[in-house]
């Protein structure tokens, strides 16, 4: 379509020699980009029905190979199949506009359900007019509408924004209007490139959701752990311009090739051995008359021995924050603050504190307002009432993705960073460049060539220079792959001062948080639950939605409030359960590191040669953490299981 309001792109696919349960056929595929040869004879079969990850470091081709499928681009060499009528479905880069609600841009997109209405109005001829009415039954038009609001509803948009024009909105709520529009259509297959870009976590976890139950193909290519893990049943991965198809999901992938590395990894040390056994007899017998013979014929099989290939590792991403001087709490206190912009208050009686030890995540969905109080915390925002209380030596280091509009794409990373450290002798700056995997020659490297995660990885440098107290990361995991977004969970894991995370990435938001907020309804909570409790809350809270807009209200259970209710006073039942648990957890990681730490004293040779006293010493100590240890982990489990039992009978 080329109407501004309807950005979904479709395409039929073209008669096919084949009649097989296939739904993609990738055929000895060469194309090259720029010169550089992305894909050469690349084949892959993708199933009818199957959910496929496409996966591979940036810049392997994984965006190209959708738009190659889509009919975007056109290959140099092979062919890439689909069975004749195929309907294939992609996210076009232009978000929607113009005066069309969202819900009727939405309804647009199942271009049939469309035309067939549009027909229905001036066909004439009784037969046609049967046939119409019969195919829009089949494809179930009467329901359109409703499944229509349950996918924009699920990604974010309540009844009201549902009626608002297109124009209303920015540019990445259209873009969560556009992929609302291909989820509606239902493609037989769709591609998918990044599609929780634009979303929160509370439309990510539901997208993960709708897709687990798609019930046609899925070609995707995202970043988001989780999301490669629960979604798809086959991984296909971009390797050295070649498509390697392993079964599983991600982790499953990564197992798999793994174990394909060792085990060719011992096929080439077992040949090498061979090849250096058989060349001793070569050097040692080839000039003697009686060996001669048997020389050359080893000789031949030398020649014959097949080269084994390894796997090539891509290059391991690090990035580490500088660490922070210690700091009296607490670092930020909020006292009954109200924040807001103008005359408008966005949250209300905000009673916050933070500590050095602090990893916070912020939970709720968009436009209810984390990155308002990120701003405030930051320093970038004035409170409109309240007490605001910080030290005058913190330092903060803000991150938002809004920033790289702030990059100079003229300089290299290493000017960029100079500008804002000019003080810094260069030795300094290319040290600090190198924390987060810029060497010599990416620091030197114009902004306008970096990838968008480098770009990203260049943010989060600029703003750990001055080796902040607390770090405010607003959505940073956007254009990362897989393997930097590891990177900056270890970074973050690493960081010995406080963390703020705003994230639609749950699996980043598992590893690194400990403290949960909600923002939500005008003020900021503590969340009791953890991100599993939070995911099973949205889930119930679009189901009985569903169910209320399918008209079955007096089946749909308790209201919203009421389940909001319930679940506040069951938390609140279970809290000092929960609490002892983490407490002794707690406890139990202390009396480790201390155990830990006792052990490598004891370990260290020159120990045994000095006074026994200090080794005495030493080893009662360790039995006494041991003890301690011991009584600690029965607590712990006595406690978890109390809770867990507790939860499982309240249904929580």
């Amino acid at each position: 379509m080329t109407n501004a309001c309807h950005p979904f792109r479709f395409k039929s696919g073209a008669a096919s020699w084949y009649t097989d349960p296939a739904m993609l056929h990738i055929n000895d595929l060469t194309f090259r980009f720029g010169g550089r040869v992305l894909f050469d004879r690349a084949t892959a079969v993708v199933s009818k029905g199957h959910r496929v990850a496409l996966v591979g470091r940036n810049g392997t081709g994984k965006s190209t190979l959708l738009k190659l499928i889509a009919g975007q681009l056109q290959t140099d060499a092979g062919a890439i199949s689909v069975p004749t009528g195929t309907k294939i479905g992609m996210v076009a880069q232009e978000a929607p506009s113009g005066a069309t609600s969202l819900l009727d841009t939405v309804l647009a997109a199942d271009t049939e359900r469309t035309a067939l209405l549009a027909e229905a109005e001036t066909a004439t001829d009784p037969m046609r007019i049967g046939e119409i009415h019969a195919r829009l039954a089949d494809i179930e038009a009467h329901s359109a509408p409703s499944r229509a609001a349950q996918v924009l509803s699920g990604l974010g948009f309540d009844a009201d924004a549902q009626q608002r024009p297109c124009s209303d909105f920015s540019g990445g709520w259209r873009m969560r209007v556009a992929l609302a529009g291909v989820l509606f259509a239902r493609p037989d297959l769709l591609l998918l490139d990044e599609p929780t870009n634009h979303l929160d976590l509370e439309a990510t976890l539901w997208l993960e959701s709708y897709l687990k139950n798609y019930p046609h193909t899925i070609l995707l290519v995202s970043h988001d752990r989780d999301l490669l893990n629960s979604v798809p049943t086959t991984t296909i991965h971009v390797d050295h311009g070649k498509l390697v198809t392993y079964a599983g999901n991600y982790d499953q992938f990564l197992k798999q090739r793994r174990a394909n590395q060792e085990r060719l990894q011992a096929m080439a040390t077992k040949q090498e051995a061979k090849r250096k056994h058989m060349m001793a007899f070569v050097e040692r017998f080839r000039y003697k008359a009686t060996k001669a013979r048997q020389a050359q014929s080893r000789l031949k099989a030398l020649e014959k021995l097949e080269t084994i290939t390894l796997m090539e590792d891509d290059a391991e991403v690090v990035f580490n924050f500088p660490q922070p001087d210690e700091m009296a709490p607490p670092l930020i206190a909020l006292e009954n603050v109200t924040i807001g912009y103008g005359e408008r208050a966005v949250l209300r009686r905000v009673n916050l504190r933070i500590d050095m030890d602090d990893r916070i995540a912020l939970l709720g969905a968009n436009g209810n307002g984390k990155s308002t109080l990120v701003k405030l915390l930051a320093g970038r925002l004035d409170a409109m009432g309240g007490d605001v209380r910080r030290p005058n030596k913190l330092r903060v280091g803000y991150f938002a993705q809004h920033q790289q509009d702030e990059l100079d794409l003229s300089l290299t990373p290493i000017q960029q960073t100079q500008r804002i450290m000019p003080l810094a002798p260069e030795e300094k700056v290319r040290a600090h460049l190198g924390r987060f995997g810029f060497q010599q020659s990416k620091a030197e490297t114009r902004i306008s060539d970096l990838s968008g995660g480098e770009k990203a990885r260049l943010l989060l440098a600029l703003m750990s220079r001055e080796t902040p107290h607390i770090l405010m990361l607003d959505e940073p995991t956007n254009h990362l792959d897989v393997d930097s977004r590891e990177a900056l969970i270890e970074a973050i894991n690493g960081f010995e001062g406080a963390v703020i995370l705003i994230s639609h990435d749950p699996h980043l938001i598992e590893l690194t948080a400990d403290r949960l907020l909600l923002v939500a309804d005008g003020t900021v909570s503590a969340y009791d639950g953890d991100l599993d409790d939070y995911r099973r809350f949205l889930l119930d809270r679009a189901k009985a939605e569903r169910a209320v807009a399918k008209g079955d209200a007096g089946d749909a259970g308790p209201s919203r409030k009421d389940q909001r209710r319930a679940a506040a006073e069951a938390r609140a039942t279970l809290a000092p359960l929960k609490k002892k648990a983490t407490d002794a957890e707690s406890l139990v990681n202390k009396l480790s590191e201390e155990k830990r730490k006792i052990e490598a004293k004891l370990a260290d040779p020159g120990l045994y040669s000095g006074p026994s006293d200090k080794l005495q010493k030493l080893q009662i100590d360790l039995g006494l953490v041991e003890k301690k240890l011991a009584t600690a982990e029965e607590s712990w489990l006595e406690f978890l299981e109390a809770y867990e039992s507790a939860a499982a009978e309240a249904g929580v």
